[in-house]
């Protein structure tokens, strides 16, 4: 290790009551005590890893979970690690998997790897954070280290993995490289001798593998802290992509922000948990405020967009998102920042005897819908604004041209200037 400069670290159990925070599960909570008091006792900080795989060229706010318990111990002072996983990326983590994951290319983990460090530093301190890349020590092991490595497992060991049983189970093929990725990220906590390392709950085989690696490797054993998988939107499904339930960290301020008024008021109080650094008496505070009566959950959900919003874009942004959500949904006005959408009437339906245009070309033109008929549809369930008022009627009158119309649909607001 390297020298480092002693530090005063907070009371055991006050560090203990905010790293526990939301987490699922510790292994085991006792040696992270023993772990905290003997980092209180030298001055010494804990070496904290969490891995990330570059799979993906944008985080959401389901990653955040693990980069924000990061910031919780960096916080306190420990020393924290992000490593990126630029040599396990070309393995591909079988976590969650039922078929072999395909490998990336070199170049696409090293743009998703540069679009990761850009992205972690709007939660972490960038000066006080470690970034490792784990190609620094798995490119130099060697087919021998990589033989003497897998002899301290067996397939036996290997086939307990959720995952590769219910493969096996189904005869679906399980790849021999799949079986080498738990042990590359097991070495990983050898080589950055981690006191803790933290990922999701679905990584626990992984997490314990390097538990296990350090130990038969004569170091400390880390201690695992695992993060439970936050839901989506719907609240139902993890947050994914794929999914179409997620909240891009780079999304716009008024987008992100109006995606998490959108939540149910019971996710509300787990996104408080996971995705903020309210600290649990606080966020317990807030609920018991709400079940009396003394705060409206609207404004304990509009506190929570607030905070996120502002974490990612400021508190400038934030602020302003919050009066763009209010203008849109609380006084039915516009907000700030509405698209303008041009087009020209002819191609809306335009009848020059009435001077009208057909509103179901206008809602697809504006994407606002999707097709004629689903622009009707969003006629005849009142869910279209036309200049603030409710708009039913399938043509739309135009008193001059050019015009400027004001359209909401739903959540979703633009402005189409017709000539």
């Amino acid at each position: 290790m390297s020298d480092f400069a002693p530090h005063v670290f907070a009371p055991v159990e006050e560090q203990l009551e905010y790293l526990q925070k939301g987490t699922a599960e510790i292994i085991p909570l006792t040696e992270l005590r023993t772990r905290l008091e003997q980092s209180r006792a030298t001055g010494r900080p804990l070496r904290i890893k969490a891995g990330f795989d570059p799979t993906a060229p944008d985080l959401h706010l389901g990653h955040t979970v693990l980069i924000r318990k990061l910031k919780h111990f960096q916080d306190l002072g420990h020393t924290v690690i992000f490593l990126i996983g630029d040599f396990t990326s070309l393995i591909g983590d079988p976590t969650g998997r039922s078929v072999t994951r395909k490998p990336l290319t070199r170049e696409e983990i090293d743009q998703n790897s540069k679009t990761y460090t850009e992205q972690v530093f709007k939660i972490l301190d960038r000066e006080k954070t470690e970034v490792r890349f784990n190609s620094e020590w798995l490119d130099k092991l060697g087919f021998e280290g990589v033989i003497r490595l897998a002899a301290k497992f067996t397939v036996s060991q290997m086939l307990e993995r959720d995952e590769f049983h219910k493969r096996f189970q189904a005869e679906q093929p399980i790849s021999l490289h799949e079986m080498l990725y738990p042990l590359a990220q097991g070495y990983d906590s050898v080589m950055l001798e981690a006191d803790v390392e933290l990922g999701g709950t679905d990584q626990k085989f992984n997490l314990l593998v390097g538990r296990e690696l350090q130990r038969q490797m004569g170091k400390p054993a880390q201690i695992v802290l695992m993060m439970p998988i936050i839901e989506g939107l719907d609240g139902v499904q993890k947050m994914s992509k794929s999914l179409n339930n997620a909240i891009g960290i780079h999304e716009p301020p008024q987008e992100m922000y109006g995606k998490l008024m959108s939540i149910s008021d019971e996710l509300m109080w787990r996104y408080w948990m996971l995705l903020t650094d309210l600290r649990p008496y606080e966020i317990e505070q807030m609920r018991q405020d709400v079940e009396r009566g003394a705060l409206h959950p609207m404004q304990a959900k509009k506190r929570l967009a607030g905070t996120i919003t502002a974490d990612f874009h400021g508190e400038a942004a934030a602020q302003q998102a919050d009066e763009d959500w209010a203008k849109q949904f609380q006084r039915k006005e516009m907000p700030s920042n509405a698209e303008e959408v041009h087009a020209n009437r002819e191609s809306l339906g335009w009848n020059p005897e009435a001077q009208t245009i057909r509103v179901d070309k206008l809602l697809v033109h504006c994407n606002l819908a999707e097709s004629a008929t689903d622009a009707n549809r969003k006629l005849k369930s009142n869910a279209t604004y036309v200049n603030d008022a409710l708009q039913t009627a399938p043509w739309l009158r135009l008193e001059s041209l050019p015009a400027r119309v004001t359209l909401r649909v739903g959540k979703r607001a633009k402005i189409a200037v017709i000539e």
